[in-house]
């Protein structure tokens, strides 16, 4: 079949049935666990006659949970289609694409992918240093720029959702919800006190935030920009991972995600890095007039994006240690942007 249901279905003659590929052995080896909860990863290492040593293959997550998310917020649909139809007209660098099939329900997919072995990953549990974080941020803006207001045609295709879709608040508040209370029922990851006024009145909110967040110049977004999702080449290049959350709407959205979930920032230095990126969008022919009320929609996001660590719980191991780490990181340091943003009057 054209998508394995399980590694031990990624063989030899899959390969050349779906790749064409002259393969005639086939190691595979997970490598995800404890990284993303939406898939299950693997590398494959392949022998045969002009094929790579190594190549990356995702599968859809083991667990139900986040089957059903994906399933419901087409998240499988977006990669397949991204690999198949953009990654070889990105302005960053990201991996090349060598094949992606969906099912027809969403629920099942295959992405084989160019394997990046050897470059730096990235944590996004640890510290990240300030010449990193600066690298980040200007390859964002370069990503944001290049689509500047020119995303016509991708959410009617599929390669993103766009964040005006009705799909977001016709499931964002009840999978927030149940992913609220896990954690708050947890032993060891039950969101800071200064998140605590801001869960109860979230599910409400999720419409008129991402109402305003569809607002202005639009742009395609990576929707996952986190430092788990990216890696530096040798010489410096950041290189982009995963997307399954690409969508349309503000380029906030990208930025005060990346900010307010992977960076241990003060209220001074985040503002810098969000100047650094808007300086950015500039440099690369973005009008400055179109960034009059970025800032506002900057901490609109940043409150949205609460919705990362919640929903993502749903299918968490809390028990497991990096998943648990994952989660409190993103909760504490997303508790210090509440406090420095005022989420609270934005749920006023």
């Amino acid at each position: 079949m054209s998508i394995p249901m399980s590694p031990a279905e990624i063989t030899a003659e899959w390969f050349q049935q779906h790749l064409g590929w002259n393969v005639t052995d086939v190691q595979i080896h997970e490598i995800g666990a404890g990284i993303g909860v939406s898939s299950a990863v693997y590398r494959a290492h392949l022998v045969g006659t002009d094929v790579p040593e190594t190549v990356v293959v995702k599968l859809a997550a083991i667990d139900p949970n986040a089957v059903f998310t994906c399933t419901v917020l087409r998240m499988y649909i977006r990669e397949a289609k991204f690999f198949n139809e953009l990654a070889n007209d990105m302005p960053v660098r990201v991996p090349a694409g060598y094949y992606g099939v969906v099912s027809d329900d969403g629920a099942n997919f295959v992405v084989v992918m160019e394997d990046l072995v050897g470059n730096r990953l990235l944590d996004q549990t640890a510290h990240l240093d300030d010449a990193d974080a600066e690298a980040c941020v200007d390859n964002l803006a370069i990503w944001h720029a290049n689509w500047w207001n020119r995303t016509d045609g991708f959410a009617e295709s599929g390669l993103a959702v766009a964040l005006a879709d009705p799909i977001y608040p016709a499931m964002l508040p009840m999978l927030f919800d149940e992913g609220w209370s896990k954690l708050n029922a947890s032993a060891e990851c039950v969101p800071p006190e200064a998140l605590q006024p801001v869960g109860p009145k979230f599910g409400g909110a999720v419409e008129r935030l991402l109402a305003q967040l569809s607002e202005g110049p639009m742009t395609l977004l990576h929707g996952d920009y986190r430092t788990d999702n990216m890696m530096f080449a040798p010489d410096g290049t950041v290189i982009l991972m995963d997307f399954q959350l690409t969508g349309v709407g503000s380029a906030a959205y990208d930025i005060a995600y990346f900010i307010g979930s992977c960076l241990d920032v003060d209220a001074a230095r985040e503002r810098g890095l969000y100047d650094r990126w808007t300086n950015g969008l500039v440099a690369a022919g973005v009008p400055r007039s179109d960034l009059a009320d970025m800032w506002d929609k900057y901490r609109i996001a940043s409150l949205f994006c609460l919705v990362y660590p919640a929903v993502a719980s749903r299918a968490m191991d809390l028990d497991v240690p990096r998943e648990r780490d994952l989660a409190n990181v993103m909760l504490s340091r997303q508790a210090r942007a509440a406090v420095d943003l005022d989420w609270m009057s934005l749920l006023a």
